[in-house]
């Protein structure tokens, strides 16, 4: 995945415009404190963003995130400061998972086969394979650029 997300990156780097299902996180490296973007599928839910990780906290920019909470999002064009939750109660995890699975079938579906879920899984199955994973809601931030407008009263 490491080289995929690189080549995401060298392709588009700062001209990326986003993909329907893809988002840009930058978090801070948990021992370099170097700024780390990844590409990342998502989904948004009244104003939050999920993303997953199927390496669960094992993932590096999972890591970076228990370390340093503060990220930055770009959505398609929209780039915000976010606060980052990492959730690995596995009843979430499976309702996460569950989400979005019904919102995109054939593309989550093919996905979690190739990382092991077989073809025909029982409810068991899938409970054992959400066990390992986790993911993360993105909180955006006010964004700090919004100017307010002021009136003088002379």
């Amino acid at each position: 995945m490491r080289s995929l997300n690189q080549f995401v990156l060298r392709k588009y780097g700062p001209k990326f415009r986003g993909y329907r299902f893809i988002l840009l996180l930058t978090t801070r490296g948990r021992k370099s404190g170097l700024p780390r973007t990844t590409p990342l599928q998502y989904e948004e839910d009244q104003g939050l963003y999920y993303v997953g990780s199927a390496r669960g906290v094992q993932a590096d920019w999972v890591r970076n995130i228990l370390a340093y909470p503060e990220v930055n999002v770009q959505v398609k064009e929209r780039r915000f400061p976010a606060r980052a939750e990492v959730v690995t109660d596995n009843g979430r995890v499976i309702e996460f998972l569950g989400m979005r699975l019904k919102r995109h079938p054939l593309m989550v579906g093919l996905i979690m086969r190739l990382d092991g879920l077989p073809v025909r899984y029982t409810q068991l199955d899938f409970v054992e394979y959400a066990a390992d994973k986790a993911f993360v809601i993105l909180y955006p931030l006010e964004e700090s650029s919004q100017q307010t407008d002021v009136v003088l009263v002379i």
